[in-house]
């Protein structure tokens, strides 16, 4: 097994990225053949009815979470809530889940998402920049034609 700092949550909810801010996080490649992660953060407790909720629905969760430097490209995690727990002032909520795309084709997705919405030249420079360091999610229409 592996594993690597979490420095930043992100849920998928109706297309739409949520951001949490995260007290301390933990990610674990379990190695296992099935190709298998555990994600552990610790959260602050007002977001308790947010994954309460998510967990009674019993379908799979999408998430993004960046792994041990803030400049580090998202990666995405089809997960379930595994368990939550309080923790005084806190929750700990473990996600099992399997990764979602390799990062090295965020860049290629991100391009193409501005080249789809008509940018060239200098503009798609600078939003080519500063998305990176944003690191959006790119919209799903997007990533049909890949």
């Amino acid at each position: 097994m592996k594993t690597f700092k979490v420095v930043s949550l992100q849920v998928v909810q109706n297309d739409e990225l949520v951001d949490f801010d995260i007290v301390d996080g933990l990610i674990i490649n379990k190695e296992d053949g099935k190709k298998t992660w555990l994600v552990e953060t610790l959260l602050t407790n007002d977001h308790i009815e947010f994954f309460q909720e998510a967990q009674q629905k019993s379908e799979d969760l999408e998430i993004q979470v960046v792994i041990s430097h803030k400049g580090n490209d998202p990666a995405a995690f089809m997960t379930s809530i595994r368990c939550i727990k309080e923790l005084g002032a806190n929750i700990s909520i473990m996600f099992e889940g399997k990764l979602k795309k390799q990062k090295n084709e965020y860049a290629e997705l991100l391009l193409d998402d501005l080249i789809q919405k008509g940018m060239s030249g200098e503009e798609l420079l600078q939003a080519f920049r500063d998305k990176m360091v944003e690191k959006p999610r790119i919209p799903a229409s997007s990533k049909a034609g890949t």
